[in-house]
């Protein structure tokens, strides 16, 4: 299920579309950084979709290989990380839509 944020965006520049992406990622990659350290990592994808303009949708998902010595669930760690993305993104989203009213 999908949560739906109405943020009142103005349309959006590429840099600005690379800008959100980018925010996504490093918070994804932080996350799970911040929960194992990289040599308990095997694999880490993150993969930010952004289609549209109104409404602007975002996809955000993460796949994870962890070693099995991590004793952690890889799939509940990608869903908590891309959670953190998609935090990010909509932060990221906030700032720009301030920054489109005058704010900047």
């Amino acid at each position: 299920m999908a949560d739906e944020v109405v943020i009142g965006l103005p349309e959006l520049t590429d840099e600005q579309v690379m800008e959100v992406v980018e925010a996504g990622e490093r918070a994804a990659r932080d996350y799970v950084l911040s929960m194992l350290p990289p040599k308990k990592i095997y694999d880490m994808g993150v993969s930010i979709v952004v289609e549209g303009t109104r409404p602007l949708t975002i996809t955000v998902d993460v796949e994870l290989r962890v070693a099995s010595s991590a004793r952690v669930d890889p799939d509940e760690l990608a869903r908590e990380a891309a959670k953190k993305a998609m935090e990010a993104v909509e932060a990221k989203l906030r700032e720009l839509a301030l920054a489109g009213r005058g704010g900047a």
